[in-house]
């Protein structure tokens, strides 16, 4: 089973996905007018607290915290550390590469979920890819079968992924048998994802600044203990990164084609770009200023953050510890990081360790099971039935996480993720005309001094595509706020 996959996934990732991922960054880079770029210094005016009043979305920051919460998961500690030992040191610099250029996509297809939401039968905002497949394309199958992929993939297998990180954490840590680990995890997080989206955003707002800066902290820390070995390190970083390295042992060697893959899976597969996943959470937000491109700005800060931050913590801790030469061969994942942190800190790092994964997973498996939920209702199949059913699926698969091998849950992983982004970012190309209409209406209103307001009635051929009530009579709103 295992060789099966992974030879689905030298098909997917070894030439399909990784020249659509680069193609579709570069082109909403360029199409954009360098987005990412341009906006880098205005990420805290976005999160400032804005005059919106409409309750029906939670606030920008609540949604970028939702977001982070399912980006900042194992991905970000265990696949880092398999990166590293797969594709070598050169991996963490094509997962820069791919976080830089995937904030343009994630701008777009982010800037796309806000236009076309809708409400709920509560009045709460609802949207994501499925609907702008929908709305702006006029092909409603193509969101079914996106949302079929999502939940398969959000909802039970990176479920397992992320229970598969915390249970062998704690295992390493603490010898916790894995089935006791299964069941705190069941009880936790089945007490968590009966409150939906906004449920999960309260959770987010707290414990995502929480988790974030203390491992970041810790990471500055062992940095500043080994500042000496800095510069060694990203000339080795570098070196792997375009060419033929062996590791110091000489018992290993890393191609660029191997940095490159493994960089571009694992570095998607933390911060999401392009996969359709974040859109889910930037569409429930009420956006400040009141337009669609300014949620996509938001968002895109969360690809920044989990991996040219967090991300790059892990890597820091690992290489510098100087263990990927002598365990790789017969350690990796969590354990490697937990080995890594302990040889220079003491032991109590795998405790500390445990408890970092814990948090991540914990999050990220919450969020990741509201999104699943939010595409049940595009399907328009949540009914009471259908919603325990698919809270019960995803509360077995946390528990069969924690269980399986690591090797068969990451392979399950990349084909699941491969065929989101497949269709996703399909999706996302053909609406750029769209996307490009946004950026240039916000920069325009942004040149004359205006807080960017978005105005339906300026652009015919997209407000017929549009819910009724969205998005009118924002500037009457506005100015009578």
């Amino acid at each position: 089973m295992i060789g099966f996959l992974h030879f689905i996934n030298e098909i997917l990732w070894g030439s399909v996905l990784i020249y659509l991922l680069i193609g579709a960054g570069i082109w909403f880079t360029v199409r954009c007018g360098f987005v990412q770029f341009r906006y880098f210094t205005q990420f805290r005016a976005l999160l400032a607290p804005g005059k919106n009043t409409d309750k029906s979305g939670i606030s920008p920051m609540q949604a970028l915290f939702t977001s982070l919460a399912a980006r900042v998961g194992s991905g970000n500690l265990s696949g880092v550390a398999l990166a590293l030992t797969i594709g070598g040191p050169g991996a963490i610099f094509w997962m820069w590469v791919i976080a830089l250029i995937g904030m343009a996509t994630s701008y777009a297809e982010c800037s796309l979920a806000q236009l076309y939401k809708t409400r709920d039968s509560e009045g709460h905002f609802r949207g994501g890819p499925a609907w702008y497949m929908e709305r702006g394309l006029g092909m409603r199958w193509m969101g079914v079968m996106f949302s079929i992929f999502l939940m398969v993939a959000f909802g039970l297998i990176f479920n397992a992924v992320q229970a598969n990180a915390i249970a062998n954490a704690a295992h390493f840590a603490f010898n916790v048998p894995r089935e006791w680990v299964g069941i705190l995890l069941v009880v936790l997080t089945g007490g968590v994802i009966w409150g939906g989206m906004r449920g999960t955003a309260k959770l987010s707002q707290y414990l995502v600044p929480f988790m974030g800066l203390i491992w970041v902290l810790m990471a500055l820390y062992v940095v500043i203990l080994h500042f000496d070995r800095i510069p060694d390190i990203l000339i080795l970083v570098f070196k792997s990164a375009f060419g033929w390295r062996e590791a110091a042992s000489g018992t290993l060697a890393f191609t660029i084609s191997q940095a490159i893959t493994t960089g571009f899976q694992r570095g998607m597969f933390s911060n999401e770009a392009g996969m359709g996943s974040t859109p889910n959470a930037a569409a429930t937000a009420s956006a400040w200023p009141p337009h669609p491109a300014s949620q996509g700005l938001v968002q895109m800060f969360g690809v920044f953050f989990d991996t040219i931050v967090i991300c790059t913590a892990t890597a820091a801790i690992v290489l510098v510890s100087g263990m990927l030469d002598t365990t790789a061969s017969s350690v990796d994942g969590i354990p490697l990081v937990q080995m890594a942190l302990s040889g220079m800190t003491g032991n109590w790092a795998m405790a500390f360790i445990a408890f970092i994964v814990f948090l991540f997973g914990f999050t990220s498996i919450v969020a990741n099971y509201a999104y699943a939920e939010n595409n049940l209702l595009f399907l328009k199949k949540n009914s009471a039935f259908s919603l325990v059913l698919l809270r019960c699926l995803g509360l077995i698969m946390v528990m069969l996480g924690t269980l399986s091998p690591l090797p068969l849950v990451w392979q399950l992983a990349d084909v699941a993720m491969a065929f989101m982004a497949m269709t996703n970012l399909s999706a996302i190309l053909l609406l750029s005309p769209v996307v490009k209409e946004l950026t240039a209406d916000y920069m325009r209103q942004q040149r004359l001094g205006f807080t960017p307001t978005f105005d339906p009635n300026r652009f015919p051929e997209i407000k017929s595509q549009l819910e009724p009530g969205v998005w009118d009579n924002l500037k009457e709103k506005q100015s009578g706020g």
